[in-house]
């Protein structure tokens, strides 16, 4: 190895460093300062000493913490499971059927992903007043059901699959409802973990659509934080340490899926 190309590495492994800390850093702020005690919520030492967990008493004694995490566990994994199962049935009909207007109605799918939520929440809001399911869960999982988000990205899997294994599980006898789970699926696990993730944060994280429909409670935990926030300031504290529980639930799914993750990066670089 050349000077040269040691000098680059180095170089690229000091930068890549810096940035990780960057990143890291508000992620690390978020629990030092939850671990601190009331009286030093505002410190800006780096280090919380004396630790404290009195904020997450507090957390757990004003909000039932328990539960709205159950809850948006509870959404956020019904919602990801109909989207993966909606995009996955969506993607091999597109990339494995042929059929009239094939094209067209795969860019009209596509297509809706370009209409605002703005646009489609009054209708769902409505349509969910009148089948009773305002202040449900349900109200907040079944409108995000299906993700043209989904379609698309593994529809692109799906369009480099071979086409020699699905003509030879025909030629098996096999139904494509058998081939779609035995050959299909195996196959694109990695973007199916990866793209799960997504979705998973994506509807962990969300709070205007579970605001609206869950309007008189803290069903979920993006709501329970909104608890600590008031007119006359914030309670920092209990509000850092709601936080933290939140985003531990995420951090678990993503080191128990990371290797799939990875896989999928490194199939989709190697096409």
């Amino acid at each position: 190895m050349t000077t040269d190309t040691r000098l680059r590495r180095i170089t690229g492994h000091v930068v890549l460093t810096v940035l990780s800390i960057a990143c890291a850093f508000p992620i690390y702020w978020l629990y030092a300062t939850s671990l601190r005690a009331p009286g030093d919520v505002h410190s800006l030492t780096i280090l919380p000493w004396p630790l404290s967990t009195a904020n997450y008493a507090a957390a757990f004694a004003n909000n039932d913490v328990a539960r709205m995490l159950a809850n948006t566990a509870i959404v956020a994994l019904l919602s990801a499971a109909g989207q993966l199962l909606v995009g996955l049935l969506a993607a091999y009909a597109f990339a494995a059927w042929t059929f009239p207007l094939r094209r067209t109605l795969y860019l009209m799918f596509v297509g809706t992903w370009l209409v605002p939520f703005q646009a489609t929440m009054l209708p769902n809001y409505v349509l969910l007043a009148r089948l009773g399911l305002l202040e449900t869960l349900a109200g907040v999982i079944i409108p995000n059901l299906c993700s043209a988000l989904g379609v698309l990205l593994l529809r692109e899997h799906l369009a480099g699959f071979p086409k020699e294994l699905l003509d030879a599980a025909r030629m098996d006898g096999r139904s494509s409802w058998n081939i779609l789970w035995t050959v299909v699926v195996p196959v694109i696990r990695p973007a199916l973990a990866a793209l799960g993730i997504l979705l998973v944060i994506t509807a962990w994280n969300e709070y205007f659509w579970p605001a609206m429909v869950l309007q008189r409670g803290n069903a979920v935990v993006q709501l329970g934080l909104r608890s600590f926030m008031g007119t006359e300031g914030n309670d920092w504290g209990p509000l850092m340490a709601t936080a933290g529980l939140a985003c531990l639930p995420v951090f678990v799914l993503y080191l128990v899926l990371q290797r799939h993750i990875v896989q999928a990066f490194v199939r989709s670089g190697l096409k």
